[in-house]
């Protein structure tokens, strides 16, 4: 062999490790892609649609890196051997087993795949556009191998036509989010998580309950219906006779001029019939429906309702919205909030409050499963009506009754236990 010859054999040696590396590097690469990141390119990248293209059919793909490295690792397996013994005689099969073999696995198949799997994008997206380019070059033995490798599959009983699942459900969906980084800035995570929570979240866990209700009675002489009235914190009241299950419309207070009389009397008959029908939502409704709901049929405002019909609370489109978004109001530490921070580190809380509430403000883990208020909360483990400064530990946590209202806590101080002075 003269060198003229020995020179081209390693020119090709060289090459179809080259090629080697470039297959198993595509390989990789390929299948470390986004699917989601994939598709979402595929309308300003050509190479990423070509990918994506490609691994519609894993197994033509499969097929064609095989074939392509298979072929060029065992010609360079063939040029090596023959070089060995030129150079070295009968040793030479062993030294081109051992140096092949080192430089194969670091230089064609550890280095690329490494290297595709930290960026498989640049290592895909042009790889793409050879393997197509060779996809239609080598299309009858590519689909005379896979139709080989399908048919023993199908005889294994592996239904080969069938493709994986993209689709993502909401608990891998909040792993997506959760696992976004600052890709998605902290406030659009919390909304997109909370979102997804609003399946799992029912009207009965936000309203306002029946005795937090402020409506007016039409059987209430004219000033205290005046006062009732005009003192009213919300844009819309509650319409109602002698008690609150009777609610027989909501009020718009921007109307309200419409039913003062020139004599200073108020026009009952004039509220009745400006008042919306009220709509009655069932209790256990999850807030996802609720806000298709209330779109759907352009309301803002839901009664919420058990079974037999009784007023249990009330829902607002605004209420659905801050479970998105966050409280359109205040934090927790300013003066009308319904937890207030104590300097000796607990918080005085007001009764009424949702338990949900309280754990999302202050990061607690209070038991959510059966009350839905503190004052539920603390009734249900004591079992009776207290006294006040009676304390209770639930779990991690101490809660003392700072206030009572009639049969009802209004005001408890809690702390988690252990916390500091």
């Amino acid at each position: 062999m003269n060198d003229s010859s020995l020179e081209m054999q390693l020119g090709i040696l060289v090459a179809c490790l080259l090629m080697s590396a470039f297959f198993s590097g595509s390989e990789t690469g390929l299948m470390s892609l986004n699917r989601y990141r994939l598709k979402h390119l595929r309308k300003r990248n050509r190479g990423a649609k070509l990918a994506l293209k490609l691994l519609d059919r894993p197994d033509r793909l499969l097929g064609l890196i095989l074939i392509g490295n298979n072929a060029v690792n065992i010609l360079a397996s063939a040029l090596g051997t023959v070089i060995a013994i030129r150079l070295f005689g009968d040793a030479g099969i062993a030294i081109a087993t051992a140096v092949l073999t080192v430089v194969i696995l670091v230089f064609s198949e550890i280095t690329p795949k490494t290297l595709a799997a930290l960026h498989p994008e640049r290592i895909a997206f042009p790889a793409a556009y050879v393997l197509n380019f060779l996809m239609k070059l080598l299309g009858p033995a590519v689909w005379l191998m896979s139709s080989i490798s399908n048919a023993l599959l199908r005889g294994l009983g592996v239904d080969t036509d069938r493709r994986p699942e993209d689709a993502l459900s909401s608990e891998e969906l909040r792993t997506v989010v959760n696992e976004s980084g600052p890709m998605i800035p902290p406030r659009h995570k919390r909304m997109l998580l909370n979102i997804l929570d609003l399946e799992e979240v029912t009207v009965d866990d936000i309203m306002v309950p029946r005795q937090e209700i402020w409506g007016i009675d039409l059987d209430d002489d004219d000033a205290a219906l005046l006062a009732r009235l005009q003192g009213s914190p919300h844009s819309r009241v509650a319409v109602y006779r002698e008690d609150i299950s009777n609610i027989s419309g909501v009020l718009h207070l921007r109307t309200l001029g419409q039913f003062l009389q020139p004599d200073g009397s108020i026009d009952r008959e004039a509220i009745q019939r400006a008042a919306d029908e009220p709509y009655y939502i069932p209790e256990g409704t999850a807030l996802n429906l609720q806000l298709l709901n209330f779109q759907k049929l352009k309301r803002r405002f839901g009664i919420v309702v058990d079974e037999y019909g009784s007023v249990l609370g009330l829902v607002t489109l605004e209420d659905i919205l801050e479970e998105i978004v966050g409280e359109f109001t205040s934090g927790i530490d300013d003066e009308n909030s319904e937890i207030v921070r104590e300097s000796d580190g607990s918080f005085l809380i007001d009764a009424g409050a949702s338990i949900r509430d309280i754990n999302r403000f202050l990061q607690w883990d209070l038991p959510s499963e059966g009350a839905r208020t503190l004052n539920g909360l603390m009734l249900e483990h004591l079992q009776t009506i207290p006294e006040a400064n009676v304390g209770i530990r639930i779990g991690e946590y101490e809660l003392e009754i700072v206030q009572l209202r009639g049969r009802m806590i209004s005001r408890a101080r809690a702390r988690r236990h252990g916390t500091a002075d």
